[in-house]
């Protein structure tokens, strides 16, 4: 009994000092509308999931939408798109016997993986929407997290548990996109900045002007590259995959139309998520709403000597900071995708 206590403290010690070594994971089955139906009687609220690319107005999108006395949404779960994944869960090999195993009675000889994964996130979500008042019949709760590290691979995770929900994608044009982002990285995110790139950062606070006026690129010329192929990319494979797999529980819209018609575009996305937009004040909270930006109070906060040079959620503050440059990489990278989501006509910009 001692040596065994001995070696469970060593192999904790090991794993402290150097992590846990990865544990190989089996394909979890995905759920089946049986068992949807059965999770139902439980957890009966209808869900849905916003997803978009980084910096492109998920978070002002997810405000907007739960002003909505029956709709509810929370942020950054990241149930399917950040690892670990919800999946990993129930994952490993181990999991997967405990499920299955022959002396396990309660699972009538079924895999109830997924159905484990479902309740678990609909427990998350509905507790949510409880405690926000928003759990009576007819309510709707969903989940925001950005997918652009993960894109369509996203979507095909989330169908595995969620095949009844439905899916918002946001885009924004990927220039202003790339360009907020980058500004992010300089605030809250620099350890993630490439030597190069904290050089850069430390040369925009101390003279912005340069970089202002599209003098000076905020961008390495592989930043820049690798940024407009991970958005046309994202852009691109998130639809494909949810077009795919989802259809009509698929719904898009721009970034810029909120901001052009804001009442029109939320009008329109109300209705797709089965809830009546007609609501007594509901117009007045939309555009009390659109007043706001706390984005820009928080990155003041972490970085004031970076935000007093930015206007934060603006549209076409690429115009401004994009280098000739840039735009050209941009351009051969990413052209066609701005011109299918209508940012461009043509390629002569």
């Amino acid at each position: 009994m001692r040596n065994q206590f001995i070696q469970r403290l060593r192999t904790a010690a090991r794993i402290l000092i150097k992590g846990q070594k990865d544990t190989p994971l089996r394909d979890v089955p995905p759920i089946t509308a049986e068992e949807v139906e059965d999770v139902k009687t439980f957890f009966p609220m209808d869900k849905f999931f916003i997803f978009g690319h980084a910096r492109s107005g998920t978070t002002l999108l997810t405000r907007l939408i739960r002003l909505h006395p029956k709709v509810h949404c929370n942020y950054q779960a990241h149930f399917f798109t950040r690892k670990p994944f919800l999946e990993d869960l129930v994952a490993t090999e181990e999991m997967g016997w405990w499920f299955t195993h022959h002396s396990n009675r309660w699972n009538r000889g079924e895999d109830l993986s997924a159905v484990v994964l479902r309740a678990a996130a609909d427990m998350i979500l509905e507790r949510d929407a409880h405690q926000a008042g928003k759990g009576a019949p007819g309510c709707i709760v969903g989940d925001k997290s950005p997918n652009n590290l993960v894109s369509g691979e996203g979507v095909r995770r989330m169908v595995k548990v969620y095949p009844d929900a439905r899916l918002v994608f946001i885009v924004r044009d990927g220039r202003d996109a790339v360009v907020s982002h980058r500004f992010q990285a300089f605030v809250e995110e620099r350890h993630y900045l490439s030597p190069e790139g904290v050089k850069i950062r430390q040369d925009f606070i101390d003279d912005p002007e340069p970089f202002l006026t599209g003098q000076r690129s905020i961008f390495t010329e592989d930043a820049i590259s690798q940024a407009a192929e991970e958005w046309a990319f994202n852009v691109n494979n998130t639809v494909q995959t949810a077009q795919a797999l989802i259809g009509d529980q698929f719904y898009t819209l721009r970034y810029e139309d909120i901001l052009a018609q804001t009442w029109e575009t939320m009008r329109q996305l109300w209705q797709f998520l089965g809830v009546d937009p007609e609501t007594e004040g509901l117009h007045a909270l939309v555009d009390n709403e659109m007043q706001r930006n706390p984005d820009a109070a928080w990155q003041k906060q972490k970085s004031n000597e970076i935000a007093d040079s930015l206007k934060k959620g603006k549209k076409g503050t690429w115009r401004e900071l994009f280098t000739e440059r840039d735009r050209q990489i941009f351009k051969q990278i990413a052209g066609k995708t701005l011109v299918d989501w209508r940012y461009e006509t043509d390629h002569e910009w």
